[in-house]
């Protein structure tokens, strides 16, 4: 199995103030271009082995110096322990905590440790939903040998031709002698797969679509065939509790059945093709909305990447039961709560309907962090239940101009609506959707003038 890539944006930087030197400066003496440079300075690019051999000849660079920044998350690690409540009324914006990482790297890392120990000591036990996510970010949720081994699998199977469903049924009946058998909801309550040993039967709730259906079979023939891949990647993984571990597997799982079902060059060149146009893009690979979702965070192949997408999923009151910010350095998804001025509230009000937002996560209209978002309701099950959630995608706004979607929408900064990362968390003067004053600030009151919002607020706390 291949490394992860290495992203070490701020430590180039580093090696660089210290040596006095200018970006061409310094790109000159690694045998790159400065525009190459800037991009691995931005962590938009990884260090290849070539350059990272290049910096140890050039610069005396230590690589092990890279562990504390890998340790702690590097820039997205950090910036999401300062978003923390506590330190809202600071007003952090990523620039500083990435001035922070680049200036001072050790320090940084202690601030990290201290902190995730004061965690510790105030929660009963980890969150495995979180240090599955921590791993899975860590990987920039792409996982390079997955992909390519789905691609050649799918190569075999033909999987470009016919119906995927057929396929994946003689792969289960030839390769590995089970059947395909459908259920009535009766016999498989509460279940949409099940694989049954006895029988040599892989077993499908008749509630699911074609598409949910190929999608398990998918995942069922990546534990027949990949489970020692899978297991590699896993073992690399350090999990304090079994199951952090156990919901990593199902995330790689998932990961090589959609990559199996949208390999990752064909669907890259349909993307690009279509202007990433997404009901076209469902259609043309038999996916649902959430499936697809899912495989656009993953496009981050070394010389043949995607555009940056981040993933969520919510339901109705707000809480994220999906999260992946994948390359896109998205910070307004690590909040508790969403914001109820966002279009992912709207959805539910317009199920199945594609909506579009531009939005500024914070609420400066000065152009940071603006964001294109594209979402919908979707089923919880896929089995037509009652649930539902809102899946979102988003990407920044300086790259959205190509987008199918944003077509006829404007991705002005100043257009934008602002939204925070829930009331407590916000500092956006003025909402009147706001249902709690932020924390750290003062609240004013007017014994002669009732205003629009409910509260009003001014100096922070000292």
């Amino acid at each position: 199995m291949a490394d992860p890539s290495v992203f070490a944006g701020p430590a180039l930087r580093r090696i660089r103030r210290r040596e006095g030197l200018t970006q061409a400066a310094t790109a000159a003496r690694l045998s790159i271009s400065p525009s190459y440079l800037n991009l691995m300075e931005r962590n938009q690019r990884p260090v290849s082995a070539r350059v990272m051999m290049r910096l140890v000849e050039e610069f005396d660079f230590d690589p092990r110096t890279l562990r504390e920044d890998s340790t702690i998350g590097g820039l997205d690690g950090l910036a999401r322990r300062f978003a923390d409540p506590r330190f809202a009324d600071l007003a952090i914006d990523r620039e500083e905590v990435d001035e922070f990482l680049s200036s001072a790297p050790q320090a940084a890392a202690a601030f990290a440790r201290l902190y995730d120990r004061a965690g510790d000591s105030t929660a009963p036990a980890a969150d495995p939903i979180v240090a599955s996510r921590r791993e899975i970010e860590r990987w920039r949720n792409h996982f390079g040998d997955l992909d390519h081994a789905a691609e050649e699998l799918s190569d075999e199977m033909r999987l470009s031709r016919g119906d995927l469903s057929v396929a994946l049924t003689e792969r289960l009946r030839e390769r590995h002698q089970f059947a395909v058998r459908l259920l009535p909801r009766e016999i498989m309550p509460g279940a949409v797969r099940r694989l049954d040993l006895h029988a040599r039967q892989v077993q499908l709730s008749e509630m699911l679509p074609p598409e949910s259906r190929v999608f398990q079979l998918a995942v069922q023939l990546a534990q027949l065939e990949q489970r020692e891949a899978i297991d590699t990647i896993a073992q690399g993984a350090r999990f304090d509790d079994e199951a952090a571990r156990e919901l990593f597997l199902h995330h790689l799982t998932g990961y090589f059945a959609a990559a199996l079902i949208m390999p990752y060059g064909r669907f890259l060149r349909a993307c690009d093709a279509t202007d990433y146009d997404l009901p076209v893009l469902q259609r043309r690979f038999g996916v649902s909305f959430e499936q697809l979702a899912h495989r656009l965070t993953t496009l981050q192949r070394v010389g043949q990447r995607g555009l940056p997408f981040f993933m969520v999923r919510l339901d109705r009151a707000g809480q994220f039961s999906k999260r992946i910010v994948g390359a896109s350095g998205a910070e307004l998804i690590e909040a508790d709560h969403s914001c109820p001025l966002w279009i992912a509230h709207k959805a539910f009000e317009r199920s199945g309907d594609l909506l579009v937002q531009t939005v500024n996560s914070q609420g400066d209209g000065h152009g940071a962090d603006v964001w294109f978002t594209i979402g919908r309701t979707v089923e919880g099950t896929g089995t037509g239940s009652a649930a539902r959630f809102a899946v979102l995608l988003g990407l920044d706004v300086s790259l959205a101009g190509s987008l199918a979607q944003a077509r006829g929408v404007s991705l002005r900064p100043e257009d934008a609506v602002p939204i925070g990362p829930g009331c407590r968390r916000c500092q956006i003067i003025g909402c009147e959707q706001r249902s709690l004053p932020p924390t750290g600030r003062r609240l004013r009151f007017d014994p002669v003038t009732r205003g629009t919002t409910p509260f009003d607020f001014g100096d922070q706390v000292a």
